[in-house]
């Protein structure tokens, strides 16, 4: 077994009051840690990955055939109260009227948002 050793730095000019040295051993045996614990309770704390527009897209024109406009995908997670994030290049106003997707995208788009366990 491999002895590694960590350190803590303060990013202080001061000396610190005293020093904790700790020694954990892995593997099986009295007083040591297993591993296979370790392993099992970090995948329970592993973040969800966050399903992005383009995945929302391949997602649909894969089962469904078609593609889907980004905008469809905004204007469904907004019907739908789902949180969204202000774009960085969002204009101030719309040029043209707001375009609304079909029934059958929104229905794809629902499915996907579903998926991805958005709704």
């Amino acid at each position: 077994m491999r002895a590694t050793a960590e350190t803590v730095v303060l990013l202080s000019h001061k000396s610190p009051d005293s020093h904790i040295n700790v020694t954990v051993e892995f593997g099986e045996g009295e007083g040591k840690v297993p591993l296979d614990k370790i392993v099992e309770r970090a995948k329970q704390h592993q973040p969800v990955p966050k399903a992005t527009y383009k995945m929302i897209q391949e997602y649909v024109e894969k089962k469904y055939g078609f593609k889907v406009h980004t905008a469809y995908i905004a204007e469904v997670k907004r019907e739908l109260g789902l949180s969204m994030y202000d774009a960085p290049n969002a204009a101030e106003g719309l040029r043209r009227p707001r375009k609304h997707p079909t029934k059958e995208k929104v229905n794809a788009i629902k499915d996907a948002l579903n998926y991805f366990n958005l709704i």
